[in-house]
């Protein structure tokens, strides 16, 4: 049985009618909640007062979180935490990788695994792990230490110098399996042909990394860094559950994200909040541009 003509879908729009659920949840989801944050940005709202509420501030919000020592100090926290957690991902990522691309190369999906396994893991169960094993009365990371080199139990979670270490370690061990995997990746597109040739003509295997493994995985290394940089400069469920959500002693584990989130749900300031996530995307875009400039690959010639 045929449909009526006027049922009958045109060639011409049946692509943007199967595509329109995507189109519809990305404006509900994606396009109006950004809008709304904007327009957000340049009022004063509680909402529990209702929409009616809303007056419009222009920049005071801007200007109230330019100058508040607070939001100073989260951002100091994330770029310490993003740097001391982030670098050191892919100066261990990169030779682990070529390390296991080199010697295992049977049983290479599992050791992949065994490392990609924390990046997959809840990161609830990963925070909750790692309290205990923080603990100073009964930590397993304490106990070590005294049986090792006899030191005293440390507060790992309650002072503010030990604090900001512990989570970037937290940090630096749930990505370090996810950074593996891109480098692994990569690697297996270098032809065998270069190392090959390099090792007729006597170049060592610290000649070939330089020389031949490492200008190859500069691409991956320039979209490695890019999601580094990017994930530590937005961190929140780590620094968050291990805090309690209020950013540790002396505000040494508050990030950005979770001032924002303090800032709106704990203060009931959504404006303030608002005009602060849009400074910390203008940091972030300067940010992955520096990124960008440094690490890009350059084309021939140019």
């Amino acid at each position: 049985m045929r449909l009526p003509a006027a049922l009958r879908l045109s060639p011409r729009w049946a692509p943007y009618v199967f595509i329109s659920p995507f189109l519809l949840l990305f404006a509900v989801f994606g396009v109006f909640p950004l809008g709304f944050s904007l327009y957000l940005a340049f009022h004063a709202w509680e909402p529990t007062s209702g929409l009616g509420a809303m007056s419009w501030v222009g920049l005071d919000n801007f200007g109230f979180a330019l100058g508040d020592e607070w939001f100073w100090k989260s951002l100091k926290n994330t770029a310490w935490l993003a740097l001391a957690s982030g670098a050191p991902q892919h100066l261990v990522a990169i030779p682990l990788a070529v390390f296991i691309h080199g010697r295992y190369a049977r049983l290479r999906n599992a050791v992949v695994g065994a490392y990609f396994l924390p990046y997959i893991t809840s990161t609830v169960a990963i925070a909750i792990m790692f309290s205990s094993l923080f603990s100073t009365d009964y930590g397993l990371v304490n106990a070590g230490l005294h049986a090792a080199f006899g030191i005293a139990h440390v507060d790992w979670l309650g002072d503010p110098a030990t604090l900001q270490p512990a989570i970037a370690l937290i940090v630096f061990w749930r990505y370090l399996g996810f950074n593996v995997v891109l480098y692994l990746a990569a690697l297996q597109t270098i032809p065998k042909d270069l190392y090959e040739a390099a090792t007729m003509d006597g170049a060592g295997p610290w000649q070939q990394f330089w020389a031949i493994t490492l200008p190859s995985l500069k691409p991956m290394i320039y979209f490695g860094v890019t999601l580094s940089v990017i994930g530590g400069l937005q961190l929140f469920e780590e620094p968050f559950i291990l805090t309690g959500g209020r950013g540790g002693v002396d505000q040494a584990g508050m990030t950005s994200a979770i001032y924002l989130y303090r800032m709106a749900f704990d203060f009931n300031d959504f404006g303030g909040a608002s005009a602060m996530s849009w400074l910390l995307f203008l940091v972030v875009a300067l940010l992955t541009w520096l990124t960008n400039r440094a690490l890009r690959p350059r084309e021939a010639g140019a």
